[in-house]
């Protein structure tokens, strides 16, 4: 006996449970299409503040030209110790560093935050590239006085392959669709990526304590900062908003293996993050966002009814039902993508692969259901071992570990640069296309060390004030705003990169003549007893290095 194709959708648990599903994405959809940017020409001055640990140089001289180009008043990169590639990389640009020792990236967004001067504050991650006009828009949803926090719209940096066109899949699908509706109804968005997250900085200060002492369960945090910055935010009775039109470009990983190491560590985040809002009043007080809350939660467990059914209805040869089946859900899913599609039609052809990594990542976030209280980074040698962030492994990662965090700059086939050696330029034309900047070479002369924490000048010395903004002069890479220390001349500190001096200026110092020796000591190695030594060179002028 045959039946009719629309049983297979009403008259079945499947189809009805579909139907469910559908109709809770059409709660979103609708004022998802609905949603539109903020206009204007509202603007604040703005700091980018960049954790920087083991990133790829290719990438990492990508991100900083991308960022000075949009005329910010400052860049502060807070670079790990152990990383001098990055640290060189810097010394290129005029950037503001500060070397820490401390592991973990929350410690380095608050020094960040904490240097900072600007009103705003730009929370971005150390592989991600801003379109020219970033700055520029994500300043528009300040004016409301309201609003704590703004997010932007990411796709995937320069790579290719499987993977990475998922990978683009997805986060289409979150920005027109979740955050859309999120900023629409209520203006709450429940995560602004760390990718780039651009925050009032009296609000980091007031939400600082909490940030830095976040426990789950009686277990430190180490992970999901960007998704506690904007609770936090959301908690203290401000808004947080999407500005789509700010588009920024981040890499994402190229191997299996990291990609469901960095989703298992995303989704235990929103388990706790979620579960944790959930229970408090201040969510309810947002209806639409405790709705998307619950309504995720849901969706990674009915997810797996598909496969389930599909794989029922092969071994008992139902060919009718798994041909609806798969039918079904090349349309629906194609729909929900439709922003995507429109951006890159060849992607319809991808819906197949879009679904199995759908029903994997369901996997994933019913394991980190089960391992909730677990708090590793999984992608990075950090973790929390009796109630403390420590290091795990060496701070140099192997190649593999440099693979999936810099899919970007690379094809998913293309040979990989290891950790610690300069990367080589590849004729291919990054994506998205930047502005050519040349880095300034040092000037010459004896090498001194650059500060990497500002401190007071000396009375009387010359201050230069930083400038920035569109058509405007950038500041040149060794600036005058921090004390001049004193060093021996030729000395070596360890550590630290090499800075060209300020020349000096007035008449030639005088010769000195040689101390005399004692005769109770060995002679000295250089001018004899009675010679007269040769002028010493002049100091170069240092600034200390403070390690955070």
């Amino acid at each position: 006996m045959s039946l009719p194709v629309y049983y297979y959708v009403l008259g079945t648990p499947l189809g009805l449970l579909g139907l469910i599903r559908w109709g809770c994405w059409l709660v979103r959809r609708i004022p998802a299409a609905l949603y539109r940017p903020i206009t204007g020409s509202f603007h604040l001055p703005m700091t980018i503040v960049v954790p920087v640990y083991q990133e790829d140089p290719e990438v990492f001289t990508a991100a900083i030209e991308s960022w000075l180009a949009n005329g910010v008043e400052e860049v502060i990169l807070v670079i790990d110790v152990s990383d001098d590639v990055c640290r060189e990389v810097a010394s290129r640009y005029p950037v503001r560093v500060l070397v820490t020792d401390v592991p973990g990236k929350r410690d380095a967004l608050r020094r960040g935050w904490t240097a900072a001067r600007t009103e705003l504050v730009a929370l971005v991650d150390s592989d991600t590239v801003w379109a020219p006009n970033v700055a520029a828009e994500v300043c528009k949803p300040f004016a409301d006085p309201r609003i704590g926090g703004v997010g932007t719209r990411q796709n995937v940096y320069g790579s290719k392959g499987f993977l990475a066109r998922i990978t683009d899949m997805f986060l289409d699908h979150r920005y027109f669709d979740e955050n859309a509706s999120q900023s629409l109804l209520g203006r709450a968005v429940s995560c602004l990526s760390g990718r780039t997250a651009i925050y009032r900085r009296a609000l980091l200060l007031d939400i600082e304590h909490e940030f830095m002492n976040e426990t789950f369960w009686g277990v430190p945090c180490l992970s999901g900062d960007d998704k506690r910055l904007t609770t936090l935010i959301l908690e203290r009775g401000h808004l947080t908003y999407m500005q789509r039109t700010a588009e920024v470009w981040s890499t994402f990983p190229s191997k299996w293996k990291i990609f469901f190491r960095q989703r298992l560590r995303w989704a235990r985040n929103t388990w706790r993050s979620d579960l944790r809002a959930l229970s408090r009043p201040w969510v309810w007080r947002h209806p639409f966002l405790a709705y998307t809350m619950v309504d995720k939660g849901i969706s990674g467990f009915t997810l797996l009814f598909g496969p389930a059914f599909m794989i029922y209805s092969l071994i008992v040869h139902n060919w009718v039902f798994a041909g609806v089946l798969a039918l079904w859900w090349q349309v629906s899913r194609s729909a929900k993508l439709l922003p995507h599609l429109c951006r890159r039609p060849s992607s319809f052809f991808l819906v197949p692969g879009y679904l199995v990594v759908s029903w994997l990542m369901a996997l994933i976030k019913l394991q980190a259901l089960f391992t909730i209280r677990k708090q590793r980074w999984l992608t990075r040698a950090v973790a929390v071992q009796d109630g403390a962030v420590v290091r795990t492994g060496p701070p140099a990662e192997p190649a593999e570990e440099l693979a999936g965090q810099t899919a970007g700059s690379r094809s998913a086939g293309s040979e990989m640069v290891p950790v610690g050696l300069p990367a080589q330029r590849t004729s291919r034309t990054p994506w998205p296309p930047l502005p050519a900047a040349q880095p300034r070479p040092p000037a010459p002369g004896p090498p001194r060390h650059e500060l990497s924490e500002p401190v007071r000048p000396r009375p009387g010395q010359a201050v230069r004030p930083p400038t920035g903004g569109h058509g405007r002069s950038m500041p040149p890479p060794v600036s005058e705003e921090h004390e001049v220390g004193r060093s021996g001349a030729g000395e070596s500190v360890p550590g630290l990169r090499p800075v060209a001096p300020r020349q000096r200026t007035g008449p030639p110092p005088r010769p000195h003549p040689a101390p005399r020796p004692d005769p109770a000591e060995p002679p000295p190695d250089g001018p004899s007893a009675g010679e007269t030594a040769a002028a010493p060179r002049p100091r170069a002028a240092h600034r200390r290095e403070i390690r955070a």
